[in-house]
């Protein structure tokens, strides 16, 4: 499995539709908690990398030709079509993801946090996080965002490195990057840098000076994942050279290293898979994906996963963004939704678990899945046995090894069990 989106996770549904309808009945005593998920779906160009749901804006303005005011009251319409499924259930954490959220207006955000606000019961410290691309940053921006109501910013870096930037496609220089950085801080004393390692013609030593120049500006945050190619994108059509997995392995180790090794403030606790922060700095929001919590998607494309008192209800939005404002208004923004049952609730649930380095409370399973651990016993005795896993009394983690062939281990947890 990639890390490359544990910054912006939205775990995707992994099995087909007839698998996971397979199962016997679930009974849930209490939801997990709740997190909503808002995607905005523009970007001003199209990462060659990129496989989510994001659109390029036309025009030299993207504000020009976002059709910013249509879409805000298509999300509020999304949302309020979606209070039956989570009512009075508070919202601990709320994402802006995308696409390239800093597209839109302070203005904008104000409405639509306002809204989410009187719909629903946002708990009073709720982190409220916003993605940023450093080549649409200005720092009258930035403080707009803040006074709506964004208290965590996570600005997609990717890397320092001019080359490295241009090979990426990226729309932003190493000076709009550390600028971005330096304005971000001004404003927001909890924030998240993305790196990516293993990029086109990259070195160990250019790795780690990315890393080095992310830690002279003291982030609280940093995702560090690995360059993938991914179906259905530019670089699938024509790829480009990468480091071969050795020297990605190598990268991987010593951004770990280094990390594990900083001293100070810099401190850092690598607590997922691609995930590192100083203590009090997690991702809650990811947190709750991880510990398989339940999370509202709107937006364009947006997936969702909520528990109900007998199901666990996978839904997806509609992706187009013209599509979408066009469904909502006619009252169906929902474009699949089903039940997973047995047969997916246990690869999913370890799918998310799993990438948390300190693993999880064995309790949390039965919590989640309404399945007894006894379910997947037989698998977790082979993860033991080939060195994947470490199970303690009521806990269960991977092992180093099980973090670096995390493939391998979650394969044994995809299986098709009896109805």
């Amino acid at each position: 499995m990639s890390a490359r989106n544990a910054a912006r996770v939205i775990p995707i549904v992994p099995l087909s539709k007839a698998q996971s309808q397979a199962g016997g009945k679930l009974e849930f005593r209490s939801p997990p908690p709740l997190s909503l998920y808002v995607h905005i779906p523009w970007c001003v160009r199209k990462c060659p990398y990129c496989d989510f749901n994001s659109h390029e804006v036309r025009g030299q303005k993207a504000g020009e030709v976002i059709p910013e005011a249509a879409y805000i009251g298509a999300l509020i319409a999304d949302l309020e079509s979606a209070l039956p499924l989570v009512w009075g259930r508070k919202v601990s954490s709320i994402f802006f993801g995308g696409g390239t959220p800093s597209l839109l207006s302070g203005q904008a955000l104000d409405e639509l946090l306002t809204a989410i606000r009187t719909l629903l019961p946002v708990v009073p410290d709720a982190e409220v996080t916003l993605e940023a691309n450093p080549g649409t940053v200005e720092a009258e921006k930035f403080a707009a965002f803040r006074e709506a109501g964004i208290n965590r910013l996570s600005l997609g870096i990717q890397s320092f490195n001019p080359s490295h930037l241009k090979a990426l496609g990226r729309i932003h220089s190493d000076s709009d990057a550390r600028r971005a950085i330096e304005i971000a801080a001004s404003h927001f004393d909890n924030f998240n840098l993305d790196l990516m390692y293993g990029l086109p013609g990259q070195t160990l030593e250019q790795a780690l000076a990315d890393v080095d120049n992310a830690l002279a500006f003291s982030p609280p945050h940093l995702s560090c994942y690995q360059l993938t190619i991914e179906p259905n994108t530019a670089f699938a059509a024509a790829p480009p050279i990468l480091p071969d997995s050795d020297r990605c392995a190598d990268m991987q180790d010593a951004i770990e290293a280094k990390l594990a090794g900083a001293v100070g403030s810099a401190g850092f606790t690598h607590y997922e898979t691609s995930a590192f922060a100083r203590p009090g700095r997690q991702c809650r929001h990811n947190l709750n994906y991880w510990h398989f919590g339940d999370y509202l998607g709107i937006g364009a494309g947006a997936h969702g996963k909520l528990t109900l008192h007998d199901r666990v209800l996978r839904q997806m939005r509609w992706k187009q963004p013209k599509q979408y404002m066009a469904k909502v208004a006619e009252g169906a923004p929902v474009q699949e939704e089903f039940s997973v049952e047995t047969t997916g609730l246990t690869f999913e649930f370890m799918m998310n678990a799993l990438r948390l380095n300190r693993g999880f409370d064995a309790r949390l399973f039965e919590l989640r899945t309404s399945l007894p651990l006894i379910t997947i016993e037989s698998e977790l005795r082979r993860a033991v046995d080939e060195g994947l896993i470490e199970r303690k009394p009521g806990h269960i983690a991977p092992t180093d090894r099980g973090r670096r062939y995390l493939n391998r281990l979650l394969e044994m947890f995809l299986v098709e069990r009896p109805t």
